[in-house]
């Protein structure tokens, strides 16, 4: 049996985010702080339409964030081409953005992938090499994601950067952490 190799080139669209955010400064270096400090870190944040995704955003900007660290947002789609997929994929990108630069005062850059969404998280990840990838799940019993398989599963197991899956506890439904 021969493995098949993936395709390396994949279609992605960058997106612009808002301008109202303004440009974080780079923050005062201090003798004690290690280069990893100083420089900040990547990390990656799978996002979608669900509550799930942005409950895990604010679980991120709550326990993990730093200052001088950059969140990069990833949202896989059917298809990039499409423009209205874009533009709605484009608006929670700059929402996601803005609220992350209120409550952390992160820098963001989102980019809009197309294909499979555990592949292509994993191929961002690949990518960018971030301290952690961050994302939400729905919470399923372990038949359902057998079933049905689980985007977070796939990551788990096919990520090399390391995975933060937030599942979101029953007593908090649509809550956030904020």
């Amino acid at each position: 049996m021969e493995t098949v190799p993936e395709e390396v080139e994949y279609s992605w669209r960058e997106v612009v985010l808002p301008a109202l955010i303004p440009v974080v400064q780079e923050p005062v270096e201090l003798d004690r702080e290690t280069g990893e400090r100083r420089r900040g870190r990547d990390i990656v944040v799978a996002v979608d339409h669900g509550p799930n995704s942005r409950h895990a955003l604010h679980w991120a900007l709550v326990h993990l964030c730093r200052l001088a660290d950059t969140l990069h947002f990833v949202h896989a789609v059917s298809s990039v081409q499409n423009e209205l997929v874009y533009e709605a994929s484009q608006q929670l990108m700059e929402t996601l953005a803005v609220e992350a630069f209120q409550i952390t005062m992160v820098r963001s850059h989102a980019r809009i992938v197309e294909g499979d969404a555990g592949k292509v998280i994993c191929r961002e990840a690949e990518r960018l090499k971030p301290a952690a990838v961050v994302m939400g799940t729905r919470g399923r019993n372990l038949m359902q994601s057998v079933l049905q398989g689980s985007v977070g599963e796939y990551c788990f197991h096919h990520c090399k950067a390391a995975p933060v899956i937030i599942v979101p506890g029953k007593e908090a439904g649509d809550q956030s952490v904020l």
